[in-house]
């Protein structure tokens, strides 16, 4: 596990959903740097201190959902960001799937907090203005992903 990871407390005063994507960052953040399988990933990231406070069910769909939808997600980030996807962090690549994955599949959940969840783990865990990169890319893809929820928003 990266040091950066390794500092950071996924269990320090978090809801179960926040934890459950620590974690699956933390997944995605292994399988993008080592290629590795997603259920070893899956397991190991299981016995890490403090996964029984997670979400489980959420990290199991954040985890495989984003590594299962990467091609599609990153075809779909591409026309949003100002450089190849090869040139994004580790940490900001692996914080787009799991926000942009949210936005596309998980509509229960408002967008402004996919965003916003988004951009507290790249603050976490990220560079040192990666959430702002994070938060513009977000705002962009759910203005075609949640176009509808988001005029909602507005009218109200």
């Amino acid at each position: 596990m990266s040091e950066q990871f390794r500092h950071a407390n996924p269990t320090k005063s978090r809801t179960p959903r926040h934890r459950s994507r620590e974690f699956a960052l933390q997944g995605l953040y292994q399988w993008l740097l080592n290629n590795e399988d997603a259920g070893a990933i899956d397991a190991h990231i299981r016995e890490a201190h403090g996964f029984d406070k997670a979400d489980k069910e959420h990290f199991n769909a954040l985890l495989h959902g984003a590594i299962r939808d990467a091609a599609q997600l990153r075809s779909l980030i591409m026309p949003l960001i100002d450089r190849t996807i090869s040139e994004l962090s580790p940490v900001e690549h692996a914080v787009l799937l799991i926000g942009a994955y949210e936005l596309m599949h998980h509509i229960e959940i408002p967008y402004k907090v996919v965003i916003n969840e988004a951009v507290e783990l790249a603050k976490s865990f990220g560079g040192i203005d990666g959430h702002k990169y994070v938060n513009g890319v977000l705002d962009k893809f759910a203005a075609t992903t949640r176009s509808v929820e988001i005029q909602a928003g507005k009218k109200s």
